[in-house]
């Protein structure tokens, strides 16, 4: 069975989608997706790197293209979708809190409720009383996932998978991994499920 890394972080609307539309390759190919959490702006950091708001924001048209091409995929897969309020979130609590998940188990069940609740109902999940009550709303043990996240191993691990994945070619989310070789962004998945339906 063929295995594909997903690097992700929440503050990614394209990764949100990505996660969203992952079940059906893999009911259609007999793959499974592994996901890697990676800091985002630690990410940008290590490879002087910009998000398209940045990097684009004197190129009005090139971000107008880029908001069109989100919409079509979002028609195209039938994806609920909500512009989060407060974006760009600081995302490094929630994704320590997914490092100690994926450390100790539930790293899915967390990662469906943390994507629900930056792009489906959004909410302002760099306020840690927020994402305590969304998080515990959608019955996800935040109390503990909170405290491991504030423990050296979890810190450590998420640095450790963010500089690896710059090592490996990484400078954004979503980014797969598959036989070694890369992927970058949510239109590379009809390669990928080609190249698994192979």
């Amino acid at each position: 069975m063929k295995t594909v890394e997903f690097q992700f972080d929440f503050g990614s609307p394209n990764a949100y989608l990505v996660h969203r539309v992952i079940p059906g390759i893999e009911a259609r190919t007999g793959a499974t997706f592994v996901y890697t959490p990676v800091l985002l702006g630690g990410l940008f950091k290590l490879t002087n790197n910009q998000s398209p708001m940045m990097a684009f924001s004197g190129i009005p048209k090139k971000l107008a293209y880029e908001n069109l091409e989100m919409r079509r995929f979002i028609e195209k897969h039938a994806i609920p979708f909500t512009m989060n309020p407060h974006f760009p979130v600081n995302t490094l609590l929630m994704m320590r809190m997914a490092t100690a998940a994926a450390i100790d188990g539930g790293l899915k069940e967390y990662a469906d409720a943390a994507f629900r609740l930056m792009w489906e109902t959004p909410a302002k999940m760099d306020d840690p009383a927020i994402v305590a009550a969304g998080l515990t709303a959608a019955g996800i043990g935040a109390e503990r996932l909170m405290k491991r996240a504030q423990e050296d191993d979890v810190k450590q691990r998420l640095l450790a998978t963010t500089e690896d994945a710059a090592r490996r070619g990484a400078f954004g989310s979503p980014t797969f991994f598959l036989d070694g070789d890369i992927y970058f962004g949510k239109n590379t998945l009809r390669d990928i499920e080609e190249r698994l339906s192979q």
